[in-house]
C-alpha cells in the first residue's frame, strides 16, 4: 500500500521548490495584509444624514431624537438645519419654540379654534407641560448631547446669509459655511438619508 505523503521532516519554512507555491511565511504575510485591508475598508461604520428644514416645537424633536439614537448605536451623523431648521441651532430661539395648532390634525382642538389669537401659545404650553410631566429632554439638552455623542450640526450659510441670522448665536459646536453641495456630498455618502 503506497500512499504520496509529504516527508514530516521537511522544513515547513523554506521556501517551495516550486516556484508558484507560496511558503507558509508568504501565506501568513498575505493574510495580514488582506485582513489589514478588509479592517479598513469596514473601519468607517455607517452614516447617517438628516436634513432638517422646520423650527417648530413639535418638529424639532425627531432631527434631534434620530440623530443622538444614532450616535449611540455608532452611526457618524450629520443634520444640515436649513431655513426655519435654523431656529433649533440657535440658543436663544430654540429655548422658544412653537407649536402651531393650525392645519395639525392631531390636535384636540378644531381648526377654527385653532385659528383664534393665542392658540398657538396655548397648545405650545400645553406640549412644554407634557415634556416637563413625561421628563422627556428639552431641545437644548437633546441638541448638547448630540453634540458630545459627536453629531455634527451644519447650519446653511445661504439661509444665515438670507435670514439675517449672527453664527455667533449658534451653540457652541455647530458648524457653519455650510452650503447645499456639502449637504449632497453627505448624503450621497450616507447609508441612511431623512428629510424632516
Amino acid at each position: 500500500m503506497g500512499t504520496d505523503t509529504p516527508d514530516a521532516s521537511a522544513d515547513d519554512s523554506s521556501e517551495a521548490t516550486d516556484g508558484d507555491v507560496p511558503s507558509r511565511a508568504e501565506l501568513a504575510a498575505r493574510v495580514d495584509e488582506l485582513e489589514d485591508a478588509l479592517a479598513e475598508a469596514t473601519d468607517g461604520g455607517k452614516k447617517m444624514s438628516i436634513i432638517a428644514t422646520k423650527g417648530t416645537l413639535d418638529m424639532a424633536y425627531p432631527p434631534l431624537i434620530l440623530a443622538s439614537t444614532a450616535a449611540a448605536f455608532g452611526y457618524e451623523v450629520t443634520v444640515f438645519h436649513t431655513f426655519w431648521g435654523l431656529d433649533i441651532l440657535h440658543e436663544e430661539r430654540s429655548k422658544n419654540l412653537k407649536l402651531s395648532s393650525v392645519g395639525n390634525p392631531n390636535m384636540p382642538v378644531p381648526n377654527a379654534v385653532a385659528a383664534l389669537p393665542g392658540m398657538d401659545r396655548v397648545t405650545t404650553r400645553m406640549m412644554e407641560k407634557r415634556i416637563a410631566d413625561n421628563d422627556t429632554a428639552t431641545v437644548e439638552e437633546l441638541l448638547e448631547t448630540s453634540l458630545d455623542m459627536g453629531v455634527e450640526f451644519q447650519a446653511c450659510q445661504m439661509t444665515i446669509d438670507l435670514m439675517d441670522y449672527d453664527e455667533d448665536d449658534f451653540y457652541d459646536g455647530v458648524t457653519t459655511g455650510v452650503g447645499a453641495a456639502t449637504a449632497l456630498q453627505d448624503m450621497a455618502e450616507a447609508d441612511i438619508q431623512l428629510l424632516v
